[in-house]
């Protein structure tokens, strides 16, 4: 029982960190919060649908072309709801990001209605029996994509050019500017990269859960949020980190104790940590001057 939950919940966690990952990179750069993300989490599960369902392609050149699509719509997002408003008070683009998301929503129920719709699988799911686990390909699947996609950006963050340029921008946006470094393309990049993971993470819950309607950004996107603070929000490991323990956690709870705590579980978990840790689990505490 314990191993399957666990099993169960990585794989959830692992959808909950590709969405988290885009939150942690937005305000680790621009310190904001960018919650129109699940709103853009949802998209992306409809282009993947729409791309499977009605122009006949596999599962992975839907991913990708969706992945592209929505990537290039958080760049769009960021040019017109935030660049604008980059030195205006905090309030301002939270106040944006969630005009966003309320368009973002009334768009896809506009296009697509409001009903929940099923995701055709490519490919016939199969169960495997690892001593007391039960195993699906469609888990197996899942897990694959979001363990390649995570380590691919770290990578990308780590080794390649762009990746030290987004560092050096999320440690100081005017310094980095001094360096020569465009700021602007870095950040549109960085809402690119993050917008793409999301859109990942949105044709595996589709497929996983065999369910996408227009609302679904929001719980996602909230769990995802939280996996971010979990972890240290700013942080790219952290946010990692962070789904995975909150989807093991939620599944561990709703099997042993009830499926209606679920989320008071994880919101519960999250509030421990902060008591303990107000950072995060792999969050630094940064000192500011006034």
């Amino acid at each position: 029982m314990f191993s399957q939950q666990l099993v169960n919940g990585i794989t959830a966690g692992g959808m909950y960190a590709l969405i988290a990952l885009g939150y942690t990179m937005v305000y680790g750069i621009l310190k904001i919060i960018n919650f129109a993300h699940g709103d853009i989490f949802m998209i992306g599960s409809f282009i993947g649908l729409f791309l499977v369902k009605q122009i006949h392609l596999g599962l992975i050149p839907a991913m990708l072309i969706s992945m592209a699509i929505v990537a290039f719509l958080g760049i769009v997002v960021e040019r017109v709801a935030y660049r604008p408003l980059r030195n205006s008070a905090k309030i301002a683009p939270l106040l944006s990001a969630l005009g966003v998301s309320i368009f973002l929503t009334n768009f896809a129920q506009l296009v697509w209605g409001t009903q929940t719709r099923a995701f055709p699988s490519s490919f016939q799911i199969k169960t495997f029996q690892v001593g007391n686990v039960a195993l699906s390909s469609m888990q197996i699947y899942t897990l694959l994509v979001c363990i390649l996609l995570m380590v691919g950006l770290y990578l990308f963050v780590q080794k390649s050019k762009l990746g030290v340029a987004m560092r050096a921008t999320s440690h100081s946006v005017e310094n980095a500017r001094l360096m020569g470094i465009n700021v602007d393309t870095i950040i549109s990049l960085t809402f690119g990269i993050g917008s793409a993971l999301a859109a990942a993470s949105g044709i595996l819950v589709g497929l996983y859960y065999d369910a996408v309607y227009p609302v679904m950004g929001y719980t996602a996107g909230l769990k995802a949020f939280t996996a971010a603070v979990l972890g240290g929000i700013g942080s790219i490991p952290g946010a990692m980190l962070g789904g995975l323990l909150l989807g093991v956690f939620e599944n561990l709870g709703a099997a042993y104790i009830s499926m209606g705590y679920r989320d008071a579980i994880a919101f519960g978990l999250l509030i421990i940590i902060l008591l303990i840790k107000p950072t995060g689990l792999l969050g630094k505490n940064i000192q500011q001057k006034v």
